[in-house]
């Protein structure tokens, strides 16, 4: 099994580089699915072929789904609603925001991604293609399970044993019921299940996560800020596809003045994301709908490259704690140790090696944090920052 997850900026084109790819594959033999885990779906329309909730043909060892997060939640949430809807009625606190209520931001998208899991012990597939929401915002709830887990582990069992305990007791002094076994039930399934779609889609040996950007200065930035969490969080990030590309050839005038400011972007992304593979889909004659335009999009960007194949092994940044200071390692070959040159700016960091620049949106467990030193050995620069400088609130509390 070759899992593929695609993520970017919502409007950069991920939706028809995902249905491409996978339209290639399965002109090569591969069993392939798409998937979107999107809530504003548009594979449908990318593919010009009407799918649902539920694996479509589409062609020749092709499939499509539209998960449905609802029917999704339903599933995998319909008995822990049911209960909280009952606590809620009793406690009434009844009016048309209650139900909105009952699934905790970002769980739909758990419950989408969940679909994952199922596609890829059920065996059907060699493929799996998935169109995820934009800019890896639902991946970075993939680092949930390892605190569900250990929750499971030392938390649940107590409070299983407890809540049994005071069941009779709550049914007699209280009009609130404590949660039946089906609803314990349930929520340890969907964590268990959480648990096994993160081995999955951590894992390298089958999954990897491909970027799509847009060579413009505000995608640029997010798509930065993604890759970053993407490599804090263990994920694959194996390519880097640049969409919408303007021709060299673009003409005078307006096209030619955007052509410039791509270029631009183009050098920047080259400098920012390598070693990564980084491909160009060029801004097509016309819509990318339908099945033999996705085919020529797909041979444009992989040429005669496999695109289930593994395109880059190994994270470009790590960061680790080491005798109890956080240490940035990031993978910069080819430069010698005399050209390196750091700079901190906020929550970003610039390292410069001659004309080599590279930017890294610096993650939450490193802002505030200033850089101590740095050293650089076998192409990997491993920075190491201080403490988090105190702010104001804190002096004045100290």
């Amino acid at each position: 099994m070759r899992i593929i997850i695609f993520t970017g900026k919502g409007g950069v084109g991920k939706t028809s580089v995902a249905a491409a790819t996978a339209v290639k594959l399965a002109k090569q033999g591969k069993r392939t699915l798409i998937l979107s885990t999107d809530a504003a779906h548009s594979l449908a329309d990318s593919l010009d072929r009407p799918i649902g909730p539920d694996p479509v043909q589409i062609d020749d060892h092709l499939w499509g789904q539209e998960v449905n997060s609802l029917r999704e939640t339903e599933r995998n949430w319909g008995s822990v609603q049911g209960w909280l809807t009952n606590l809620l009625h009793k406690a009434n606190l009844q009016d048309i925001t209650t139900e909105e209520m009952l699934v905790f931001p970002g769980m739909e998208e758990l419950f989408s991604l969940l679909q994952i899991k199922e596609h890829a012990q059920s065996g059907q597939y060699d493929v799996l293609v998935v169109d995820c929401a934009p800019t890896g915002e639902t991946l970075r709830l993939l680092s949930y399970p390892n605190v569900l887990n250990w929750w499971l582990e030392k938390i649940f069992p107590a409070e299983r044993k407890l809540i049994k305990l005071v069941r009779p007791v709550a049914k007699l002094t209280s009009k609130i019921d404590l949660p039946s076994d089906d609803v314990l039930d349930s929520i340890e399934r969907f964590a268990r299940a959480l648990e096994e779609m993160q081995q999955i889609v951590l894992n390298p040996e089958i999954t990897t996560v491909r970027i799509v950007l847009n060579p413009e200065k505000i995608v640029l930035a997010e798509s930065k800020r993604s890759f970053t969490y993407l490599n804090l969080f263990g994920f694959n990030t194996d390519a880097v596809i640049v969409n919408r590309v303007l021709p060299d050839a673009a003409g005078d005038g307006f096209l030619s003045h955007w052509r410039d400011i791509q270029k631009k972007y183009e050098d920047e992304i080259e400098a920012n994301f390598q070693p990564l593979p980084i491909m160009k889909a060029p801004m097509m004659q016309e819509e990318v709908i339908g099945l033999p335009i996705l085919e020529q999009l797909a041979d444009i960007v992989y040429g005669a490259l496999d695109p289930s194949a593994m395109l880059y092994q190994g994270r470009t940044e790590v960061i680790r704690e080491e005798s109890g200071e956080l240490l940035l390692e990031l993978r910069i070959p080819f430069v010698e140790k005399e050209e390196l040159n750091l700079t901190q700016t906020g929550d970003e960091l610039t390292v410069d090696a001659g004309a080599y620049k590279r930017k890294v949106i610096l993650p939450r467990t490193l802002m505030g944090r200033q850089v101590e030193g740095a050293k650089y050995s076998e192409d990997r620069l491993i920075i190491r920052f201080g403490r988090r400088a105190e702010t104001e609130r804190e002096r004045g509390e100290g």
